[in-house]
């Protein structure tokens, strides 16, 4: 699931499948967002932002967000952390 968050040849890819794991919610799918985050390089992070963006301000929101950003902040795994502080970050005041 990284490799396609990560793709560096097709941003679409990168943009659909963050947009898809936000819409979702799950701690888990935002773990894999969060460790995305951390190791993308500047254009590619500006592609899961698209994609978390999207997600968020969709018809349907993404309401468990905020919970799973919340808990990612407490993970073992520095890179997780420090995703999810940036995701929250991303969301402002739309539900991280």
């Amino acid at each position: 699931m990284l490799e396609l968050l990560l793709d560096v040849e097709d941003t679409a890819v990168t943009r659909q499948t963050a947009e898809a794991l936000a819409r979702k919610g799950t701690v888990a799918a935002v773990r894999l967002i969060a460790l995305a985050v951390a190791e993308a390089d500047d254009n590619q992070a500006d592609w899961l932002r698209t994609g978390v963006h999207d997600a968020l301000v969709g018809p349907d929101g993404v309401p468990d967000m905020a919970a799973a950003c919340g808990k990612l902040a407490r993970d073992q795994e520095e890179a997780v952390r420090r995703g999810a502080a940036e995701i929250s970050d991303w969301a402002g005041d739309t539900g991280c």
